[in-house]
C-alpha cells in the first residue's frame, strides 16, 4: 500500500531523501524569476543524472548503491516526511517522532529506487516554472517520456534547503498529489495498527533492502 503510493513517482527519477534544515527562503516572498529558472534547472540536471545512472551496464545492487547517494541529497525529507504524519504530531511522543525521522530516509530512498530501475529509457522534459505562491518554493512543470507509452505530466515543487540548496518537497504526478495520496495512506495504516506499528514497518522494508 505505501508502495503504490510511491510507483508513478519513479518517473521521478528524483527524489531522494537526506533530512533537510528546512527552507531558506524568506516566507512571503515570492521566488524570483532567476530562482525559478534555476530550479528548473535543477531538476533537468538531476533527472540527467539519474538516467545516467540507468543506463550503465552495472548489477542492480550497485545501481541502487549510486541511488542512495544521489538520491539522498536532493529529497526535502524532514519537510515532506512532517507533512506524511501531521494530524498524529500531537500524539505522539519525541522519541516516536524520532524513530519515524531515523526510518524515513532509508525506506523512500529505497522505494524510489526499486521503481526507477525500470525506468533506464525514460527522460524528463522541463517545460516551465513558476512561483509557488509566496512560499519562496518553485513548481517545475515537466513531461516524463518514456518510448511507446504516453507522457506524463509532472509538476515538482522545490524548495531551496540550507546553504541555498534547492530540495524537492512534492510531486503531483499526472494531477495525483503524491504527498496527500501517501499522507493518506499512512494514515489509514496508523488507524488501524498504530504509530509504532508504521515505524517497524518501514524498518523492516529498510532490513530487506539494505
Amino acid at each position: 500500500m505505501m508502495r503504490r503510493a510511491i510507483i508513478s513517482i519513479m518517473t521521478a527519477v528524483l527524489a531522494g531523501v537526506v533530512p533537510a534544515t528546512g527552507s531558506a527562503q524568506t516566507a512571503g516572498v515570492a521566488a524570483t524569476a532567476t530562482e525559478t529558472a534555476a530550479a528548473g534547472q535543477f531538476i533537468s540536471n538531476l533527472a540527467d543524472k539519474v538516467f545516467a545512472v540507468l543506463k550503465e551496464n552495472q548489477s542492480k545492487g550497485a545501481t541502487k548503491a549510486k541511488f542512495r547517494g544521489l538520491l539522498k541529497d536532493n529529497f526535502a525529507v524532514d519537510t515532506a516526511g512532517a507533512k506524511l504524519i501531521r494530524r498524529y504530531r500531537n500524539q505522539i511522543t519525541p522519541a516516536q517522532l524520532a524513530a519515524y525521522q531515523s526510518a524515513l530516509p532509508d525506506y523512500v530512498v529505497n522505494v524510489y529506487a526499486d521503481r526507477l530501475i525500470a525506468y533506464g529509457d525514460a527522460s524528463v522534459k522541463v517545460v516551465r516554472t513558476q512561483a509557488h505562491g509566496s512560499s519562496g518554493n518553485v513548481d517545475v512543470f515537466s513531461h516524463i517520456i518514456v518510448p511507446g507509452k504516453k507522457e506524463l505530466d509532472i509538476i515538482w515543487l522545490v524548495e531551496k534547503g540550507a546553504g541555498g540548496k534547492w530540495l524537492i518537497d512534492n510531486v503531483t504526478v499526472s494531477g495525483v498529489n503524491m504527498s496527500l495520496t501517501q499522507e493518506a495512506d499512512f494514515s489509514a495504516f496508523i488507524a488501524k495498527n498504530g504509530f509504532d506499528a508504521l515505524v517497524a514497518m518501514m524498518k523492516s522494508s529498510n532490513a530487506r533492502t539494505a
